[in-house]
């Protein structure tokens, strides 16, 4: 039996796009704290799922450290900030810096189109 350990990191380096949008972000003003911004996000689940830049709290085992895949709780407010949309959850809320090319917009609007459609009439 050996006892080596094998501890895979799930890391991404930042392009200079996103660290532009990031440093973009970080700069405005919002009117509530920030946790953590969040680049090339997609939505799945009513979650955002993204790269975590800027976490306020990495946690013990930097588990959201800068570059570190994360997911968010279940969004329950999205509401957009100059250039930015913010994700309120119970989690904290997260800046949308970039999306995911290709799926990260449409997944947000088809977020947004699903939070407009009125409930279904009770039975």
């Amino acid at each position: 039996m050996s006892d080596e350990v094998v501890i895979e990191y799930h890391v991404k380096e930042f392009s200079d796009f996103q660290i532009k949008r990031i440093a973009c972000a970080m700069v405005q003003k919002y009117p509530v704290p920030i946790t953590a911004y969040l680049s090339d996000v997609f939505i799945s689940s009513e979650c955002a799922a993204g790269i975590v830049f800027g976490h306020n709290d990495p946690g013990p085992y930097e588990q959201h450290a800068d570059g570190h895949i994360l997911q968010t709780a279940p969004i329950y407010e999205l509401r957009k900030f100059g250039r930015f949309w913010v994700a309120f959850t119970k989690s904290g809320n997260y800046v949308l810096a970039t999306f995911k090319r290709g799926l990260g917009r449409r997944s947000l609007r088809a977020l947004i189109a699903s939070a407009d459609k009125p409930d279904s009439p009770a039975a």
